[in-house]
């Protein structure tokens, strides 16, 4: 029996045999037009379902012009979530008091910046962490506890604080460049749970005779 199953709204089940469902696989659980969510990844919360992206992006509705995009086998633990680019408020004036919101025939600021917000594949968000409007974390890195994510983040890079630094990078970039060329997310489920025993050593060279 395979360990992941694609379809799995909860993806985990625990060894008594229950299934834990604050955990959601994001592809099954969203469906969003501002959202792009790879296989795999998943989120942890309280809410409901339904709640899912709400909870997740506060402030990306249906009708906004960002996107959020969420790469495959992404970890993202509860308390996390996005504030994309809706949320900004007018800065080019004398007051920040966004007065046309009130009104449906002025809602919205046409003139702000807008840019996608993007979660690479194989990233690790730690509790309560928080990406700010147009980051993009790049693949295999991991965001620590609490941490507010202001600047883009390099693959395979440790940040963490507020704001996010850069604590340390897992592996060389001789290494990185084999990883990202690897492309292990991208391989089909079977290679990859063959491969598991040298994703789980971080034995980059084994790795690459699967």
């Amino acid at each position: 029996m395979p360990l992941l199953d694609p379809y799995a709204l909860h993806p985990i089940t625990l060894p008594d045999g229950t299934i834990y469902r604050d955990t959601v696989h994001l592809a099954r659980a969203v469906n969003h037009p501002r959202m792009e969510i790879g296989e795999f990844s998943y989120f942890t919360h309280s809410g409901s379902v339904e709640q899912t992206a709400e909870i997740l992006a506060p402030y990306l509705g249906h009708g906004c012009r960002e996107k959020l995009v969420i790469g495959k086998f992404a970890q993202i633990a509860r308390g996390c979530y996005f504030i994309t680019s809706s949320a900004n408020h007018p800065m080019g004036g004398i007051t920040t008091y966004p007065f046309r919101i009130f009104r449906p025939e002025t809602f919205g600021y046409k003139d702000l910046p807008v840019r996608d917000t993007i979660l690479g594949h194989d990233v690790w968000m730690g509790h309560g962490a928080t990406v700010m409007p147009g980051v993009s974390i790049g693949h295999g890195a991991i965001v620590g506890a609490g941490s507010v994510v202001a600047r883009d983040v390099p693959p395979y890079a440790i940040v963490g604080g507020n704001p996010a630094r850069l604590i340390r990078m897992r592996f060389t970039d001789e290494q990185i460049a084999d990883l990202l060329t690897l492309a292990w997310w991208d391989w089909p489920l079977d290679k990859i749970e063959r491969a598991l025993p040298h994703l789980e050593s971080g034995d980059i060279a084994a790795l690459s005779h699967v």
